[in-house]
């Protein structure tokens, strides 16, 4: 019998439940009681959904962040935030967000909180962690409260628990050393405590334990290599068995490691590393189970059950009962159901599977393997038809985009002169002061924006009405950001549900969900919208919102869109053409609007690229192949323009300084990036890299509800003007305002205006 199972499923249910839950909480609406009532009840539900399952996970959920959630229950918290005292929620809080719940009576401009913890990209996905941070003297103690009574709340709703932990050697990896210090000098120390904890599931029923290493799919080390020989030796518990799971990559190099560690299964990740079963046949041990990520976790295709049976069936005969099958990674990547999303139409509705649908594919392909294919003939037959549609469909290929990529030249890649020249023109053009001002495009969505677009898309409201409170909403951001004193203005994306989604609703080949949400980090959550066939763009999509706001001062408006990399990476991608291609029929759409936008008398045009480095492969040795079609994708969407048109793009959240050469390529006359979290640490890398273009650290932590104080921020550009020439350094927060308050960023714009002012004129 093939065993069936999954590694993580959606946490914040299929209407934003927990969102809303946390918000509440955050702002003194609902106690902890309530709070932990409401997740307590998502959790329950979703292990109703995977019922039919022979193993459910228990401890994937999270109120925050997964990676924090092990920080605390191995003891590891920062002693900015254990000083501070309260319970165990507020400190939780406190470390993710750098401020735990808005008391009744406290104010709420208060800056009572901390330092949040750095957060950065989970691999390759859109989903951001808080990053671990360690020092020579980290000391870990187990507080194994929460999983275990996860684990007691299935065991009394009757589901076959699988308990979640992520692995020892995978956490020293995604933390960070704050001293220098070897983060696997830890590892001794770390292990016993996660010796201790499966002693404790053992003694609550526990059998088999899933622990996750995504690491194994990437580039290790000898050092690291060994970590894993230790780490595994060390935790054999009698009573327990270890699941060892990879994912989001093929282990390659890594499959002896992998197969010859002392564990009771190993799960692969086979929507991106088919080719490693055969070797690991070969490798496992006789008695060794293998479970195979059969199911794409990342993108919401249907799969192919017919091909996957052809390939599944020799192998169950072969390996019986060792076979298991599953997700290829955790479903918290892809929205939770279908059902309901009546407004995608009918025929592309037809080629998706959500979480749930996800589940039953992989049901239908476990019934197959143990019954034969005729006891789901119908099912099999139904999943054969949508895909011939998907292939059929004239939908999904149009012959203008294919022309117009056969139309590329070099020169439309490149602008007409080197940055030095058009610096002075922009300079004459622009006639900004030292220390430029501005942000990074989005305001906060306030409650009005919010119903006002909500009323629209109902029919509530008719286009005139709409376009009437736009206009007043851009117009109010605009005189606060003159009345702020900021230098380089924005018409605030009022407009704007989603940076992705918003262009997406207004380019043929993209399809939109109602509730196909996913978690990005902590309580923000995306819509992604899905990229079904080829792309064109049919009319202007910016141009009228920022020609207006341009019209209501006489300072620079920034017109704003988002970049073809991000548009790639932050959709769910057709499968049946290479990414690339793809990301070049995007560049060309958003060039056609750059284009636009400078007819239209913009002087300042930013191109986010927020997402530019988790399209990286994991492996450094496949890096150079993405890099070179992302930036000429860039490139090709950016130039075109005269050289007194001002370039910015923005890229948030990542590590960036290995890349710094690419991201030089991408001749953007200013980027923005982050680094307020990180204490302009990522600047580090300019010490050793002459960046030739202009640069805005980020000096407000935006994801933080924390108020920055003018001699912060002040202190942060000091700290960047050593690296970097001032006369090259932009002042502006590191990402948009959109989720923030207007009552924490009108004080912190103001005191960030003022770091910059105080900086004009003074050697820095």
């Amino acid at each position: 019998m093939v065993t069936t199972h999954n590694l993580g499923y959606p946490r914040f249910g299929k209407r934003r439940e927990l969102k809303f839950a946390l918000e509440s909480y955050w702002q003194g609406q609902i106690p902890a009681e309530d709070l932990q009532r409401q997740a307590a009840a998502l959790r329950l539900r979703h292990w109703e959904h995977q019922r039919g399952l022979d193993y459910v996970p228990v401890g994937d959920f999270s109120l925050y962040d997964h990676v924090l959630d092990m920080s605390f229950t191995l003891g590891h918290v920062p002693e900015r935030v254990r000083a501070l005292g309260g319970d165990a929620l507020d400190a939780y809080f406190r470390a993710a967000r750098g401020r735990a719940a808005q008391g009744p009576h406290e104010h709420a401009a208060c800056c009572a909180g901390v330092a949040a913890a750095e957060m950065t990209k989970w691999f390759d996905t859109n989903y951001h962690y808080l990053v671990p941070e360690f020092h020579a003297h980290t000391r870990f103690e187990l507080d194994a409260s929460r999983l275990l009574g996860h684990l007691d709340e299935a065991r009394r709703a009757g589901v076959r628990a699988k308990p979640v932990l992520l692995g020892p050697v995978s956490y020293l990896a995604l933390g960070k050393s704050k001293d220098g210090s070897n983060r696997l000098d830890l590892l001794p120390r770390l292990l016993p405590v996660y010796a201790q904890w499966l002693q404790a599931l053992a003694a609550q029923g526990a059998s088999w334990v899933q622990i996750d290493e995504p690491i194994l799919a990437t580039e290790l080390d000898m050092d690291w290599q060994q970590a894993f020989n230790l780490a595994y030796h060390a935790l054999r518990v009698p009573g327990i068995r270890l699941m060892l799971t990879t994912y989001f990559g093929p282990l390659l190099d890594n499959r002896y490691l992998a197969a010859r560690l002392p564990v009771d299964g190993l799960h692969v990740d086979l929507s991106r590393g088919m080719d490693d079963v055969a070797a690991l046949l070969n490798l496992l041990p006789e008695r060794r189970v293998l479970s195979l990520g059969v199911i794409d976790g990342r993108n919401v295709w249907k799969s192919d059950l017919c091909a996957l049976l052809d390939w599944l069936e020799p192998l169950a005969e072969r390996l019986g009962d060792r076979l298991w099958l599953a997700p290829s990674c955790s479903l918290l990547h892809v929205p939770m159901d279908l059902d309901g999303e009546e407004g995608i139409d009918p025929e592309i509705r037809g080629w998706l599977a959500f979480a749930r649908q996800k589940l039953a594919e992989l049901q239908l392909l476990g019934q197959a393997l143990d019954q034969g294919r005729e006891a789901v003939r119908e099912a099999l037959q139904a999943n054969q038809a949508a895909l011939a549609s998907r292939r059929a469909s004239p939908r999904v290929h149009k012959a203008e985009v294919r022309a117009a990529l056969d139309g590329l030249r070099p020169e439309m890649g490149r602008r007409r002169s080197p940055h030095a020249q058009r610096a002075a023109r922009q300079a004459e053009s622009l006639a900004l002061p030292p220390f430029p001002t501005t942000t990074i495009g989005s305001f906060p969505q306030t409650s009005h924006i919010r119903r006002a677009r909500a009323e629209f898309k109902a029919g509530h409201l008719d286009a005139g009405a709409y376009h009437a409170a736009m206009r007043a909403e851009i117009e109010a951001c605009v005189r606060e950001q003159e009345a702020l004193g900021l230098d380089v203005l924005v018409h605030g994306e009022a407009e704007r549900n989603d940076m992705v989604e918003y262009f997406a609703e207004q380019l043929e080949g993209y399809a939109l969900s109602r509730q196909g949400w996913v978690q990005s980090y902590g309580s923000r959550c995306v819509k992604p919208p899905i990229l079904y066939g080829d792309i064109r763009r049919a009319r202007p999509m910016t141009v009228e919102w920022i020609r207006y706001a341009a019209s209501l001062t006489p300072r620079p408006v920034k017109g704003m869109l988002t970049g073809p990399v991000t548009m790639l990476n932050w959709s769910f991608v057709r499968d049946d053409q290479p990414r690339s291609v793809s990301c070049r029929q995007l560049a060309l759409a958003i060039r056609e609007e750059v284009l636009d936008l400078q007819a239209a008398g913009v002087r300042v045009i930013q191109i986010d690229e927020a997402a530019l480095r988790e399209g990286l492969p994991l492996r450094r040795s496949q890096w150079a192949a993405y890099l070179a079609w992302a930036v000429e994708s860039f490139r090709l969407a950016a130039n075109g323009v005269r050289d007194d048109t001002q370039i910015h793009t923005h890229m948030c959240y990542s590590e960036f300084n290995d890349i710094l050469g690419p991201i030089a390529d991408m001749d953007a006359d200013v980027i923005t990036i982050e680094t307020s979290r990180s204490d302009m640490e990522l600047l580090e890398a300019f010490d050793r890299f002459d960046y030739p273009n202009q640069i805005g650290p980020g000096v407000y932590d935006i994801h933080s509800p924390n108020i920055p104080t003018r001699e912060h921020m002040a202190q942060l550009l000091r700290k960047a003007a050593q690296r970097i020439p001032a006369e090259r350094l932009w002042v502006n927060p590191d990402c948009g305002l959109k989720t923030r308050q207007w009552a924490e960023v009108r004080p912190a714009l103001a005191n960030m205006v003022a770091a910059a002012q105080s900086l004009r004129g003074r050697r820095v």
